[in-house]
């Protein structure tokens, strides 16, 4: 026998509240517990006092205090660190979330908020049927936003009532057979790859799948247009600062959402957050190509990014004709042949859009004969005190590097300069309409980026020279099996651009058949006059109006890809020693220092130079090393330092991803590259 003092010392009461829908019925226990009764009993014990008859599986115990699940059933309370003053919540684990995807529709279905964030993302993208979810994210929507949003509300007579797509049928836990993660060669095409619909075979697979055949055209095809009192209501990043704003809200991958402080029917955007799009295919990815379409197409329109007067036009173009080809695509279903669908693989196999231009692993270059160009250029050297001087050389490219001579004959002796494009900045200086070819180079040097442009002749010569110094750029010559595709990439982009006016395409409205002002930024809205728009944009769209629906999505991608700012997301830093607050741009393959006032590159370092980077948790500071003894260090002003953290092992982990059929997602070693240790 023990006393009662004895028997209080090694027990105590616990305060537990439930999280059910019987009213009738109390939310709060207290049980009498000691500190070796681990937590499946703890959860036994509790439902045999609540007395509901009703299935408990997916319920478990959320330590408010502590902010954190306890998951870990077969580990005691004192492991746990659970004394008397813990309050556990003892509830679902899936929840309803409201996702904004990137077409701007709301989605509401179940998911897991006791998973890490990476796999709850994992589950979403199932039920959306997109491949490849690693290269999304959840992202809180900015202050600034939200702030517009409320105004917005705040001034408007009547409510908008949001449109939802319910899909809580049925929860992400369950998973769907039917829906493709990694796709074989014998696996039954999904969707037509000419319009983007279902593929008729496939209805059977909807039956089982709450997304249905009408909900999945509502994510795999584009819809009108808001109109552009809608487009000036919406937010829009004036400087780089409030571009970094955009970038301050995503959530920790590694954390769970519970964790992070979201709640039951919050709202969350799901973004691409990282811009390799890997492994793209029509038969498959039909949702997917709309939805990065889409994602490129708002970031156009709300100026996230900056392009030209022709390339807006370009864009314009395209938008136009998904809008007006909708009405058809019913008809589109029926003619699809095989000769066409050929011609769609044909295509995409040059726009592929995984920027690195495929595995590198399996490029062999020829060592023995790396290809060079030689050719008449003109050479201009920005000047602080006097106009630019424009002289033509004779320059030679050959494996990373760029040489001039004085003229052809010369090219024997010792070049007048040799400039090494390995880790320059690569900008195009194109105006097609006025044969313009010009290609920008900054190159770093001790004291920041030396800047040089190289004038060409005509649009071939143009793309060869390009394609070379943007390979060069990332450390590759010629002799790179992504050389040719990138050249093929630049003329077809450069012929998109290339339109001359035409009367009758003009005067035939045919081609648009709504206000124009919808597919253009507020800028050029201000700019221009509706019907001024209107002909331009039928300009721009001759040369797209006979593609098929799904290569103009692919070719909006590539020309969004073609864009200098592709790619890059903003942060606001202080480096090291420094007294001012820089930019820092992630990007895909480099970081770039960037003056936070004039908004030019001051320092590029890539990652294929970085030897290893680290965390300092107590100051929130990140130490990167690069080759050659080079060393930045920096602490993170606009948003956590974590997120720029798994920006960077993000990256790092899908540049590690091959077209291996049977391959599986490495969660534990994203988890080791992005997670840090807090």
């Amino acid at each position: 026998m023990i006393s009662s003092n004895e028997y209080g010392s090694v027990s105590w009461e616990l305060l537990v509240t439930v999280d059910h829908q019987h009213e009738e019925v109390q939310k709060e226990f207290l049980l009498r517990v000691t500190g070796d009764l681990h937590i499946g009993g703890l959860m036994l014990k509790l439902v045999e006092q609540i007395k509901i008859s009703q299935d408990w599986s997916d319920y478990a115990f959320w330590w408010e205090q502590k902010k954190c699940w306890l998951l870990k059933t077969h580990w005691t309370l004192d492991k746990c660190g659970v004394q008397a003053d813990a309050k556990l919540f003892f509830t679902t684990q899936h929840k309803m979330l409201r996702l904004r995807l990137p077409n701007m529709k709301t989605v509401r279905l179940k998911v897991s908020f006791s998973s890490m964030v990476f796999k709850a993302v994992s589950d979403i993208c199932k039920i959306l049927n997109i491949r490849r979810s690693e290269e999304l994210s959840l992202l809180k929507q900015s202050e600034d936003a939200l702030k517009k949003k409320k105004k917005k509300d705040k001034n408007g007579k009547e409510p908008v009532t949001e449109d939802i797509l319910n899909l809580c049928n049925s929860p992400v836990s369950s998973g769907l057979s039917g829906s493709p993660g990694l796709y074989s060669k014998t696996m039954t095409p999904i969707y037509d790859p000419m319009s983007g619909s279902p593929a008729s075979s496939t209805i059977t697979w909807f039956s089982d799948s709450p997304l249905t055949e009408q909900n999945c055209s509502i994510l795999a095809l584009s819809h009108a247009n808001c109109s552009p009192e809608i487009l000036a209501e919406m937010y829009q990043p004036r400087t780089l600062a409030d571009k970094a704003k955009l970038n301050a809200g995503w959530l920790d991958s590694s954390r769970s959402l519970m964790e992070q402080g979201i709640l039951e029917d919050d709202q969350l955007l799901l973004r691409f957050k990282y811009y390799t799009f890997f492994d793209l295919n029509p038969k498959y990815d039909a949702v997917r190509i709309n939805q990065i379409y889409e994602q490129a197409r708002w970031a156009i329109l709300l100026e996230e990014i900056d392009c030209t007067e022709e390339e807006m036009l370009i864009f314009a173009a395209l938008q136009a004709y998904h809008v007006s080809k909708l009405s058809l695509s019913a008809e589109a279903q029926d003619f699809t042949c095989e000769s066409e669908v050929d011609e769609v693989e044909a295509a995409l196999s040059n726009l592929e859009v995984t920027l690195e231009g495929g595995n590198a692993s399996n490029v062999l270059e020829d060592i023995t004969d790396i290809p060079k160009l030689a050719d008449n250029l003109r050479l201009v050297r920005p000047r602080k005190l006097s106009l630019k001087a424009i002289k033509p050389y004779w320059f030679v490219f050959k494996d990373t590097s760029v040489s001039y001579f004085k003229n052809k004959e010369c090219a024997q002796g010792e070049p007048i300069e040799k400039l090494n494009l390995k880790g320059c900045e690569v900008v195009p200086d194109v105006n097609v309409a006025a044969k313009k070819f010009g290609i920008k180079l900054l190159i770093p040097v001790a004291d920041g980026m030396n800047e040089v442009y190289l004038r060409c002749e005509n649009e071939n010569q143009y793309a060869r020279w390009m394609a070379a110094c943007v390979l060069a750029s990332k450390g590759k010559t010629m002799a790179d099996s992504s050389y040719h595709p990138e050249v093929h990439k630049i003329l077809s982009f450069l012929k998109m651009k290339n339109w001359t006016m035409s009367p009758q395409a003009v005067s035939d409205p045919e081609g648009i058949d709504m206000k124009p002002e919808c597919f253009v930024s507020l800028r050029y809205t201000k700019k221009y006059k509706s019907k001024q728009l209107a002909a331009r944009i039928l300009e721009a769209h001759q040369n797209v109006s006979q593609m098929p629906l799904v290569e103009a999505k692919l070719r909006f991608i590539q020309a969004w890809q073609s864009l200098p700012e592709f790619g890059l997301s903003y942060y606001i830093v202080r480096f090291k020693g420094s007294k001012k607050d820089d930019v820092l741009g992630v990007s895909y393959n480099r970081l770039i220092r960037i003056d936070i006032a004039t908004g030019d590159p001051i320092t590029t370092w890539r990652f294929s130079n970085m030897k290893q980077w680290n965390v300092n948790w107590e100051i929130r500071q990140v130490a990167i090393e690069f080759d050659q003894n080079v060393s930045i260090a920096f602490t993170c002003l606009s948003a956590d330092c974590k997120i720029i953290h798994e920006y960077i092992g993000g990256y790092i982990f899908l540049s590690t991803r091959s077209k291996d059929q049977n391959e599986t997602l490495d969660e534990d070693l994203f988890h080791k590259l992005t997670g840090g240790q807090e």
